[in-house]
């Protein structure tokens, strides 16, 4: 009976201990210097979604680059996507990010699949996104350099274990698919990727 008392007493430490800390995901409340802050380059590293167009988007990229740039609209950005679909490398620059001030929302159009996403403070050279697509989350980080420290992947993947989200739902890239970049070789008869 003690030893029965003494294993149902410790359960709940032994719970508790595996359990991680969930901290709240804090939106950016955007200024003067939040959009600037978000030109260049980005590499997407890695990200889970429970809306179905993105799911499936996900299982398939492979690596993705992105690039925000202004527009000629205040309120608006431009995209630029590199993107390893399976085996094949594809450039979108067709795409707009629309800026909601009021709300600090970023949205994004891409072939009538409309994305709603606020941006989650973070490190600098860090971009987290929480995406707020009907009653579906989504949660996708990248950053300025194609690696993370092993600590901020560790944080972000306890983020999305505090979401819900299991290791099936998470799907990371790999800096060995990557696709050039506009302008450098690749060695492969220095083709460029094709634009879509």
């Amino acid at each position: 009976m003690l030893a029965s008392l003494t294993l149902l007493l410790g359960l709940p430490l032994a719970l508790a201990a595996e359990t991680p800390t969930c901290a709240p995901l804090v939106p950016v409340t955007f200024d003067n210097a939040t959009i600037p802050g978000l030109l260049g380059w980005w590499f997407y590293i890695t990200g889970a979604s429970k809306y179905p167009p993105h799911l499936a988007e996900l299982k398939e990229v492979k690596h993705a680059t992105f690039s925000f740039s202004p527009s000629s609209h205040k309120d608006e950005l431009n995209v630029t996507e590199i993107v390893r679909l399976n085996e094949s490398c594809v450039v979108r620059n067709t795409s707009k990010i629309q800026v909601i001030w009021h709300n600090s929302t970023l949205v994004h159009v891409d072939d009538q699949v409309l994305s709603m996403a606020e941006l989650i403070q973070s490190d600098k050279d860090l971009l987290i996104l929480k995406y707020l697509n009907a009653d579906f989350l989504g949660l996708s980080l990248s950053a300025r350099t194609p690696n993370v420290s092993k600590e901020h992947l560790e944080e972000f993947k306890a983020h999305l274990h505090c979401l819900g989200f299991t290791e099936e739902e998470i799907f990371p890239t790999s800096e060995k698919d990557a696709c050039p970049l506009p302008g450098e070789k690749t060695g492969e008869g220095d083709k460029e990727p094709h634009l879509a």
